[in-house]
């Protein structure tokens, strides 16, 4: 963005930040023209450069499965077009067809492959094709599973094999095992093309299904390449959402008693210090603070702290939090949504 002038106080808090009122939330709207404070001498035409001096992304917490970050100048936009890329645009393998040899369980077919689809598979996607509609089932566009489980009940043991989980799917490396049914033929191995790397359930402890002696499921389960857009089996992460960056001012200065009142109200988020001989109130990070935001904003509306304390929170800074299902590392996919992002506007200025 490029300024030549400055914005009175209150137009630039209006620009800048959501007021969180005890009731209703004010100046929501971030969506400007470049022309709208012209009159003021401010030009808010957007600027590459300027962009690149003030975007900024900085890692808060990250592990294999989540990771939150903050965003800072950028606009809505685009932070909300990244969530969207994450639940719908990244592509996952999931299972999508279920040939079921036997199944004696109480589950219904059409139920147990249901279930079966919504189990995370751990394999990396980029190293298969997308499969068209019209396309054969082979080695480079679908992973057959073998599932085989029986319960028996016998009385020096008991029974045993009562739970069909996850981890009961097994990984057929040389395709299916009735490829004149299912129409999948392969090749050859698909170790010689995943060069030496595993393919497995995510999580082996997911419960399918419970069965009683003497029942019985057998099946073959086909995996292929999808997004979430079509289905939310194939979506890569159990959530990806964003929050504004919360911040609270004091519109006054705070002293003395009062000043004491307050930090009993919000213990942590106020604290006292002494200045020039009297106790001053002081905020100090709404942040590591959140579960104290809504009293804040409910004592924003009495009026004993109305003129005092104040809610608010920046337009262009957001909490980025994204919780992988395990397919993906958690950093792995903010980077994969990049890179379709990029994708999307490369094709978007080819067909100009």
């Amino acid at each position: 963005m490029i300024s030549e002038g400055e914005l009175p106080d209150r137009l630039k808090a209006q620009f800048e930040y959501v007021i969180c009122g005890p009731d209703i939330n004010y100046h929501t709207t971030s969506s400007y023209s470049a022309g709208t404070f012209t009159p003021s001498g401010v030009d808010y035409t957007w600027n590459f450069d300027a962009f690149k001096q003030i975007f900024k992304i900085d890692i808060t917490h990250r592990d294999d499965d989540t990771i939150e970050f903050d965003m800072s100048g950028i606009n809505v936009a685009v932070v909300n077009a990244f969530r969207r890329i994450l639940i719908s645009e990244v592509p996952t393998m999931a299972i999508e067809h279920v040939f079921f040899v036997n199944n004696t369980s109480i589950i219904a077919d059409e139920v147990f492959a249901h279930r079966l689809g919504l189990v995370p598979l751990k394999v990396d996607p980029r190293l298969f094709q997308l499969k068209a509609e019209d396309d054969a089932p082979n080695e480079t566009n679908t992973i057959v599973f073998k599932l085989s489980a029986k319960c028996t009940a016998e009385k020096s043991v008991g029974v045993s094999g009562d739970k069909v989980v996850s981890g009961d799917l097994q990984w057929l490396v040389g395709g299916s095992e009735m490829p004149d049914e299912t129409a999948c033929r392969f090749s050859v191995g698909q170790q010689e093309l995943l060069e030496g790397q595993r393919i497995d359930v995510v999580h082996k402890d997911i419960l399918l299904a419970k069965m009683r002696p003497g029942q019985e499921i057998l099946l073959e389960a086909h995996a292929i390449k999808g997004v979430g857009r079509e289905h939310a089996k194939w979506s890569p992460v159990a959530t990806a959402w964003y929050r504004l960056h919360p911040e609270v001012i004091l519109l006054k200065e705070v002293e003395g008693a009062l000043a004491g009142k307050l930090v009993q109200e919000l213990p942590g988020l106020i604290v006292s210090e002494e200045h020039m001989g009297k106790q001053v109130a002081k905020v100090t990070s709404a942040r590591e603070h959140e579960g104290l935001l809504e009293k804040v904003r409910r004592l924003s509306g009495e009026d004993e702290w109305k003129d005092k304390l104040q809610l608010r929170k920046r337009k262009d800074r957001f909490i980025f939090t994204i919780e992988s299902v395990g397919i993906y590392k958690a950093e792995e996919l903010f980077m994969e949504a990049i890179d379709i992002l990029v994708q999307k506007c490369d094709n978007l200025l080819a067909s100009l």
